[in-house]
């Protein structure tokens, strides 16, 4: 059975206690409000962190990745177009294989 809730300023809902104990609603918690035929559906959001590479950790992804030699010259040219610190990539993958 429900709980009977208010609509706040702005829009805010309080969620009773006991259903935010029952699904894992703490403050902070990011969640997605969809509509259904339902009504309105509270769950919670699922986060992917983004990570951003600079140009020599793709330039060390590119070499530690080659299977050749030719490969490897392959990927020294594509770091080079990063203008990517292309020694220390070599450096750090060097250490990483040890």
């Amino acid at each position: 059975m429900g709980e009977p809730t208010r609509v706040g300023k702005r829009g805010t809902i309080v969620v009773p206690a006991s259903l935010r104990k029952r699904y894992g609603f703490e403050e902070g918690t990011m969640v997605v409000a969809e509509g259904s035929e339902y009504g309105v559906l509270l769950r919670p959001a699922v986060l992917v962190p983004v990570e951003i590479y600079t140009p020599e950790r793709k330039a060390e992804f590119l070499l530690a990745n080659a299977v050749d030699a030719a490969d490897r010259k392959e990927a020294e040219a594509e770091a080079r177009k990063l203008k990517a610190d292309l020694p220390a990539a070599k450096r750090r993958v060097r250490r990483r294989k040890r």
